[in-house]
């Protein structure tokens, strides 16, 4: 009787075992399950390829080649689609294009941000509050544009700016109105190469010439210019942003990062302007220059990611 009841209580104590194993092994399989599942997510990459938005205006140019430089050291493969501005933020909305360095707000560019606002976020402020508008050598006799009235011939009727649908495009259109300049003048639309050359023609002769213009830019380093006055506000003061679509922090949330951390000193981007222009330096070795300068910053964008 004694050892059929020892006999009992030995099997049960090994069923008892035996559960319990099979519970502890059932648990470590499901935990290990979890930790497989948790890595394969953990260990799923961010799409490493990243497409900047790139007018032929030099004030994008330059801190496009510097966040290339960037975002390379970063891991991403960097493509460049150049383009005019309005089609940069289709390509935004669509997400062909992931960044443009160059985005004028809340005045210049108004009317695009206000197309696409919905669509798009201001991922970093690159600098603040520069000028833009109507620029004419300092030996012009007039510094507001009021003054342009009846002065036509003196300026070959014409107002020199860059290509169509850019925010400066469209705010001189409304100046002409406004001012009823058109009546006038011509506000011819040309490349920023082409309206260059024909402000430094005119300089070399000490002929009045009228031109847009935006600070950061060569021109300003170069030459002895002022912005005519605008007593009617069209021209404000704007800061410049790096715009990217909505969920480019969920999609590409490295990228997003480092960007989020960009800005630049307007007179930074001047100084590489007038190198590229005048001594002919690439802007990608330029670019190259600036990160080697400002390495601490790059390494503190680069800790962001």
């Amino acid at each position: 009787m004694k050892k059929t009841l020892l006999f009992l209580l030995i099997s049960l104590l090994v069923a008892v075992v035996a559960a319990c194993g099979a519970e502890e092994q059932e648990a470590q399989e499901e935990t290990n399950t979890t930790q497989v599942a948790s890595e394969v997510e953990t260990n799923v990459e961010e799409d490493k390829t990243i497409t900047f938005g790139l007018t032929t205006w030099t004030s994008t140019e330059a801190p496009t080649e510097i966040a290339k430089i960037i975002l390379e050291e970063a891991g991403y493969e960097v493509d460049f689609v150049t383009v005019d501005q309005p089609v940069i933020f289709t390509g935004i909305v669509e997400q062909e294009i992931d960044f443009f360095m160059d985005a004028w707000l809340p005045h210049t560019e108004a009317n695009l941000w206000a197309k696409y606002e919905d669509d798009l976020q201001k991922v970093a402020t690159s600098y603040e509050e520069v000028p833009l508008g109507w620029v004419v050598p300092s030996y012009v006799e007039e510094d507001y544009i009021e003054d342009l009235i009846g002065q036509a011939d003196k300026f070959d009727n014409r107002v020199v700016t860059i290509a169509p649908g850019a925010g400066i495009v469209a705010l001189s259109q409304e100046v002409m109105e406004d001012y009823k300049l058109n009546e006038e003048y011509q506000l011819l639309t040309s490349s920023e190469v082409a309206m260059i050359a024909e402000l430094e023609n005119k300089i070399s002769s000490e002929e009045p010439v009228i031109i847009t213009g935006w600070r950061p830019h060569s021109m300003f380093a170069q030459y002895d210019l002022k912005f005519l006055e605008d007593t009617r506000g069209h021209f404000e003061l704007d800061n410049v942003y790096v715009i990217s679509y909505q969920g480019l922090e969920d999609i590409k949330p490295a990228a997003y990062n480092i960007m989020s951390n960009w800005s630049i000193e307007v007179s930074d981007l001047e100084e590489m302007m007038l190198a590229y222009e005048q001594d002919g330096t690439s802007f990608e070795v330029l670019a190259e220059q600036w990160v080697e300068e400002n390495r601490d910053k790059v390494d503190a964008m680069l800790e962001n990611k």
